[in-house]
């Protein structure tokens, strides 16, 4: 969560990294509403590899807190602290800036661009069309660049 400063970005890399994940609890689905990424490229390049999955395993995360997660609804901002019992936080569980991917062994993919380093990507998906994150699964956003750059990457959920 930016307070004084700026959002920090995340680095990219030529290795697979997820650069957000965000974990289903066990009593609860997650729908992705909305998500998106942006690098910060200063010159046209190899497209940069990027998916939105659903993976059975957690990458080590960075893990976020409940500052982290913003509330974006009237519903949301009245239903107290999502990381009780909604939304997982922990190096496991939802958080950012992977330092090791996991060993996955079934991966749902959402969505898969090859987007320029100096572009942007965001994608609203229609209603009742929205994928769904299984009950203690992962949602992730993951990228592989020829050449690493700074993104930012960012996930709407309604649980």
């Amino acid at each position: 969560m930016p307070t004084t400063a700026s959002f920090a970005t995340l680095a990219t890399g030529t290795n697979i990294i997820t650069l957000l994940q965000v974990k289903a609890s066990a009593t609860a689905t997650l729908k992705i509403i909305e998500w998106g990424i942006s690098f910060d490229g200063s010159a046209a390049a190899t497209p940069i590899k990027v998916e939105l999955c659903e993976t059975d395993v957690a990458a080590t995360v960075t893990a976020s807190a409940s500052a982290d997660l913003m509330k974006y609804n009237a519903e949301a901002l009245s239903g107290g602290d999502p990381t009780t019992n909604l939304i997982p936080v922990g190096t496991s569980s939802t958080g950012y800036n992977a330092s090791a991917e996991g060993t996955i062994t079934t991966v749902r993919e959402f969505d898969i661009q090859l987007i320029a380093p100096t572009n942007q990507y965001v994608k609203q998906f229609p209603l009742g069309r929205e994928p769904v994150i299984q009950v203690s699964k992962f949602a992730r956003i993951r990228v592989k660049a020829g050449t690493g750059v700074n993104a930012y990457a960012y996930m709407v959920v309604e649980v």
